[in-house]
């Protein structure tokens, strides 16, 4: 009866409703995921990061080059030796040097840099997964709590309605008293400006509703005028247990990531030492050299054929860079240490916070209803009392209030201890949608 009468009196305000498309959580929530530009950029680092993470890109794979050359010379000459008979001169006579080579070089050690390169990379990559994860995690964590703060709303205008219904009735009642000459104009007018009233917070509330459902319009990256209409309740979760949630949020991926930042910065460091080490690196080839001169004392000169080697460095005396790197490495890594243990410890702390929430709004919650059922009832009775001269429009006026804030308790009730079982969920990694 109550929902009846409120979905009537919002199509009576907003005719735009009955065009509207019905939205459920799922719906949202899938349209949020696919949508979310958030979403999209974090899955083009995953895709770059995937791209990265080879053994060419840690210099694990032989680099072969090509280059060649063809240069053609005009060039005046005059050569004069010990015997004159041998002294010439040329002017402008042409020579053309023609060159090629292929080289391949392969980096045999380092320190095991490039191993430790190529670990670091796999798990950037990991890192990138559980970034996104946890991009997921948030939006569907914060379209699923606009989702039910419409509902909340809602409830709330539902809980109007129903006293507009009864403020219609009192006002019905004091006309046919007056009409019977029994009662004055201060009672009609009391009548008249209390429904008035009550159609104004109404609307006032429409606005609220509608102002919400633009803001989850904005989270489902949607037109924010499109017209969506949202029928459900809010139902808790009575069942969360916190030993669970906290054993559980150590899956979720904002620690996850947190511990694979400081496995990335272990890598960082040993790549870092690996400087120190020597580098072994094999070299191989073939050259190909033509010289051709139309004047001088050589006019051919052609040289070709295959080469190998291997090449070492020693690093000997930098200024100590590398090894003020790797300090600075170390530290990078301890860091890191510390950073997941104070995500971990503040996740931990506002999962305890959360169940505190949770776990007293739920205590609320059956008081809250049982005050809502018995507010009902007196605003139902002192409407009959009303009727029959046994009571006043003030106490009418009184039991209207009662149920307002009754209904308006209960239904912020519900929603705190909803945020309070979505948040655990979020810590533990477990919304469900």
């Amino acid at each position: 009866m109550k929902k009846q009468l409120f979905l009537y009196t919002c199509l009576v305000l907003c005719p735009g409703l009955l065009h509207a498309q019905r939205l459920s959580l799922h719906d949202a929530v899938t349209i949020a995921l696919q949508n979310s530009l958030g979403i999209q950029i974090a899955k083009n680092n995953v895709t770059a990061a995937g791209i990265y993470n080879s053994y060419g890109m840690a210099g694990g794979l032989p680099v072969v080059t090509a280059s060649g050359s063809d240069l053609e010379q005009s060039t005046s000459i005059k050569q004069e030796y010990s015997n004159p008979a041998n002294n010439k001169t040329s002017n402008n006579a042409s020579s053309n040097n023609l060159s090629a080579s292929l080289n391949a070089s392969m980096l045999l050690y380092n320190g095991s840099r490039v191993q430790n390169e190529r670990k670091r990379l796999g798990m950037v990559e990991a890192q990138d997964r559980q970034l996104l994860s946890s991009r997921a995690l948030a939006v569907a964590y914060n379209v699923m709590l606009r989702y039910y703060d419409i509902i909340r709303q809602q409830s709330y205008a539902a809980t109007l309605a129903t006293s507009i219904t009864a403020s219609r009735q009192k006002l019905d009642i004091v006309k046919a008293r007056q009409s019977a000459g029994v009662a004055n104009n201060a009672d009609l007018f009391q009548a008249q400006v209390d429904l008035n009233t009550q159609i104004q917070n109404l609307q006032a509330q429409q606005l609220v509703i509608d102002q919400a459902k633009t803001d989850l319009l904005t989270l489902l990256t949607l037109k924010p005028d499109s017209a969506i209409a949202i029928q459900d309740t809010i139902l808790v979760d009575k069942n969360l247990d916190l030993a669970t949630v906290l054993n559980a949020i150590g899956t979720n991926p904002d620690i996850t990531a947190a511990g694979e930042q400081v496995t990335i910065n272990e890598y960082l460091e040993r790549e870092t030492a690996a400087q120190r080490y020597p580098s072994l690196s094999a070299n191989a080839g073939y050259n190909f050299s033509h010289t051709k001169n139309a004047a001088g004392f050589s006019l051919l000169n052609q040289s070709y054929g295959p080469f190998a080697g291997i090449g070492v460095s020693i690093p000997i005396f930098n200024g100590s860079i590398y090894r003020k790197q790797q300090q600075v490495a170390d530290i990078n890594v301890k860091n890191a240490r510390l950073q997941k243990d104070t995500l971990s410890l503040n996740y931990t702390a506002n999962s305890v916070k959360s169940w505190q929430a949770y776990n007293n709004n739920l205590q609320q919650l059956e008081t809250a209803k049982a005050n809502y059922d018995l507010s009902g009832k007196l605003l139902a009775l002192v409407l009959q009392r009303f009727e029959l001269k046994q009571a006043t429009i003030v106490d009418v006026k009184n039991a209207q209030e009662s149920f307002e804030n009754a209904g308006f308790l209960l239904v912020n009730v519900s929603f705190s201890a909803k945020a309070a079982e979505l948040r655990l969920k979020w810590y533990a990694h477990d919304l469900q949608y």
